[in-house]
């Protein structure tokens, strides 16, 4: 299970609330383990010319005491839903299904979505799928908290005239963290997926020959992975020290010293890590900035454990680097899970609040058992080349263990 329930209702506790409804996809999938690809991408406008650019809504809801459930955005995607551990399944809208011929005889799970099916609609919009759902466990007056960054004005409106008695609060920033401590299920989804990106890529970098295109290494990644059970996600390199790139071809140059950057997602759950591709030994200059990296994210990785803050861990970074008079950086780190990016934030303490109508807290975090932290440190010099090193952290009790062995000392010479 992706959702980690015990902290859930700690801070459910803590924030006084009844319920919490999760409303944008990723948090979706988070509270339910649900996943359809399409969800992220279908908008109103592909199905009904000139209707809005929104996406089409699905609910989870967890309260505080009863069952969970989780509402569909479309019947006919709720076979995607059939051994979720969340039981109550709804949907809203007709299915569009053709039942003139008989059906054959069903196993029990799939009964239960010929069933839904066969019942749709049940409700016609979203608004009044959820309005039974907590009616249903006697909340229509309750606290809930309501994930409504992105919840179109007009459907947060139906929601509320829906349920007229309700107390919503906003619980946005409440969900982001909850999310960023990870279950065990999480972890062993991050760790698989950080292993079959780092067995793909190093076979990739293989490939890199001189005077040849970027793309058989890249090419040979997306395969590998894929045969291994994960999906693409990035594959970016540095062109002529200029930047990130993914789109422009890139030749391998004698002198190429570039940085790479690599992930995919397996079982939900994203990796991402990065490395220096050099097709021959680095200069004197080369090796001292790479060194330099090196050192940096030593210092940090030391600093790495529970109670200390996200600014904490970046110190080190920035002073290592500046001790070896490279300041036109900026090395950082970040959380790690069902996003590419996510809580907590290694950088500079910036003053800002993390804040909703639940939680008001500082946003230079402290760090916590189960965390994950990146942490990365490039480097680009314009028409030059350009460094870096990244690798992925899983926060101890009494300090962190690298979630999987990435090999960092030196940059990868293929051959």
């Amino acid at each position: 299970m992706l959702f980690n329930r015990s902290r859930a209702e700690s801070y459910m506790r803590a924030c006084d609330v009844d319920v919490l409804i999760a409303t944008a996809p990723v948090s979706v999938t988070y509270f339910t383990d649900y996943a359809c690809w399409i969800d992220p991408l279908m908008k109103e406008y592909m199905m009904s010319p000139g209707a809005p650019a929104h996406i089409g809504q699905a609910f989870a809801v967890y309260p505080k005491e009863g069952d969970p459930a989780f509402i569909c955005s479309s019947a006919l995607m709720a076979v995607n839903a059939m051994n979720l551990w969340v039981k109550d399944l709804r949907c809203y809208g007709a299915s569009g299904a053709d039942f003139s011929l008989p059906a054959s005889e069903l196993p029990a799970g799939e009964q239960r979505i010929y069933d839904l099916l066969a019942a749709a609609p049940s409700y016609v919009t979203p608004a009044e799928a959820l309005a039974a759902v907590i009616t249903d466990r006697g909340l229509s007056s309750a606290r809930i908290g309501f994930e409504s960054d992105d919840v179109p004005g007009e459907r947060y409106k139906a929601v509320c005239q829906a349920l007229p008695r309700a107390d919503f609060r906003n619980c946005s920033n409440l969900i982001r963290l909850i999310r960023a401590v990870k279950t065990r299920d999480e972890i062993d989804m991050l760790t698989r997926a950080a292993e079959i990106s780092e067995v793909a890529a190093m076979e990739a970098f293989t490939l890199a020959t001189t005077g040849k295109s970027i793309r058989p290494c890249i090419d040979h990644y997306r395969t590998r992975i894929s045969e291994l059970g994960a999906d693409m996600d990035h594959f970016a390199y540095g062109y002529h020290g200029m930047g990130i790139a993914t789109e422009p071809d890139c030749i391998l140059r004698e002198k190429f010293v570039e940085y790479v950057d690599w992930g995919c997602v397996y079982g939900k759950c994203y990796s991402d890590t990065g490395t220096t591709l050099a097709l021959r030994p680095l200069s004197t200059e080369m090796q001292r900035r790479f060194d330099a990296l090196r050192a940096c994210m030593d210092a940090s990785a030391a600093a790495i454990r529970p109670g200390v803050k996200a600014s904490e861990v970046r110190i080190p970074m920035q002073e290592v680097m500046t001790q070896h008079g490279i300041t036109d950086t900026f090395p950082h780190g970040h959380g790690l899970g069902l996003e590419v990016r996510g809580y907590p934030i290694v950088v500079p303490d910036n003053g800002l609040r993390i804040r909703d109508d639940c939680i008001d807290v500082s946003s230079d975090l402290p760090l916590e058992e189960d965390m994950i932290v990146n942490l990365e440190a490039p480097l680009f010099m314009p028409g030059v080349g350009s460094l870096h090193i990244e690798e992925s952290f899983l926060v101890t009790a009494d300090g962190n263990r690298p979630l999987v062995a990435q090999e960092r000392r030196m940059p990868v010479i293929p051959g």
